[in-house]
C-alpha cells in the first residue's frame, strides 16, 4: 500500500519525519483527510489536532497554526508549535484560557488576541483528551 511522507518542522526543530497511511488536519476554516495519491495542495492551517493513522495505531499531535503544502505524497507542516497529544500540560492549557478571560478587552486588537489564546487552549485540551 502506497505511504504519506509527513514532515513536520517548527522554527526550532523538525519535529516529526515519518510514514502514515492517512492524514487528517486542522485548517483554519475546517478539517481535511490526505490519503495516498492526493493532488497537490497548500493550505493554512488552524489550531488543533493532526492525526497519523499507520494501520490501527494513531498517533496524534496539536498544531498551533501554519501552513501546509502536500505534493507527491509527501506532506510537509510549517507550524509554531507541534505537541504530541500525549504531552500536553492541561493545567497549562487550562490556565492559558483562565487568563484570557481574565483580560480586559478595550480594543478590537485585544478581543482578537483573546479570542486566539482560549482557542489555542481549548484545542490544546481536545487533543489531550483524545490522546489518553
Amino acid at each position: 500500500m502506497a505511504q504519506l511522507q509527513c514532515v513536520v518542522v517548527t522554527p526550532e526543530q523538525t519535529v516529526l519525519d515519518t510514514e502514515a497511511e492517512f492524514v487528517a488536519l486542522p485548517l483554519f476554516d475546517g478539517e481535511i483527510g490526505i490519503a495516498p495519491g492526493r493532488g497537490p495542495l497548500i493550505g493554512r492551517l488552524g489550531f488543533g489536532e493532526m492525526r497519523l493513522r499507520r494501520g490501527s495505531e494513531v498517533e496524534r499531535y496539536y498544531l498551533d497554526g501554519g501552513f501546509v503544502q502536500v505534493a507527491k505524497n509527501v506532506i510537509s507542516i510549517l507550524t509554531n508549535r507541534a505537541i504530541p497529544g500525549a504531552r500536553i500540560n492541561e493545567e497549562a492549557a487550562r490556565g492559558q484560557i483562565e487568563t484570557a478571560l481574565k483580560k480586559p478587552i478595550t480594543t478590537t486588537e485585544l478581543l482578537e488576541i483573546r479570542d486566539r489564546s482560549i482557542a489555542q487552549g481549548r484545542a490544546q485540551l481536545r487533543v489531550a483528551k483524545r490522546s489518553k
